[in-house]
């Protein structure tokens, strides 16, 4: 089922001059659920993005209450179909392509696959509504956007399967006590910063910034000693 205003409505992408692009995930009413279509153009909307040599800084939110609520359960059977491995159409692949920081202004809940989505950001900014949530084994449905393995990686395994097994929610506190957020705001303040990070980032050195985060996100897959290996490429 899709929702009643426009696909193209329901992402939206702001280009500014500063080289900031902020992507809002726009359909308020349903939490900022994820139709077939949505997922298509978030994904599309990352790649344009990449590509875009006048954007250096990516920022994405939702609108209203919710930051994203994962996958519409009533357009599941759409969305799981055979081509739900097409990376062209798959916003977290399309996210780890990217190039660019990515700088995720959570405003509220981060359900599911929307927590997946949160987890592929580089850095996490939260306003103290936020609620991180992972649904996967009340629904029984397998994770397939990761985040059975990066959570683990960032807050602990003991707290990751606290987390992901019992399904209860993760408030904004917490996220940042145990290392998910880097700064946690007022709602009213969760834009500015956001935008305040990103052009700190874009003052420095462009070509250092992208090297940085490729080598720092290429680290995290390997283990130290290999790791360490990249800073002498």
């Amino acid at each position: 089922m899709e929702d009643s205003q426009r696909s193209g409505d329901l992402i939206l992408v702001k280009k500014r001059e500063n080289g900031i692009a902020c992507i809002t995930i726009n359909r308020p009413k349903a939490l900022n659920s994820l139709t077939k279509s949505m997922i298509t153009d978030l994904a599309k909307a990352f790649q344009s993005l990449n590509g875009d040599s006048l954007v250096k800084v990516i920022i994405i939110t939702g609108a209203g209450r919710a930051f994203c609520s994962g996958v519409d359960l009533t357009a599941a059977q759409d969305v799981f179909k055979g081509d739900v491995k097409n990376m062209d159409t798959d916003p977290v692949y399309q996210m780890e392509q990217c190039r660019k920081p990515i700088i995720g202004a959570i405003n509220g809940y981060a359900v599911t696959g929307g927590f997946e989505i949160a987890l592929t950001c580089d850095i996490l900014i939260a306003s103290t509504e936020a609620k991180f949530i992972d649904t996967h084994s009340k629904f029984g449905i397998f994770p397939s956007w990761g985040l059975s393995q990066k959570l683990p990686r960032i807050i602990g395994v003991n707290r990751a399967r606290e987390v992901s097994l019992t399904a209860m929610p993760l408030n904004g506190q917490v996220a940042e006590m145990w290392g998910l957020v880097s700064r946690l705001v007022p709602p009213a303040d969760l834009m500015k910063t956001a935008e305040s990070v990103a052009e700190s980032i874009i003052g420095n050195h462009e070509d250092m910034v992208l090297r940085y985060k490729a080598v720092i996100n290429d680290g995290m897959k390997l283990a130290l000693g290999n790791a360490l290996e990249l800073e002498k490429v």
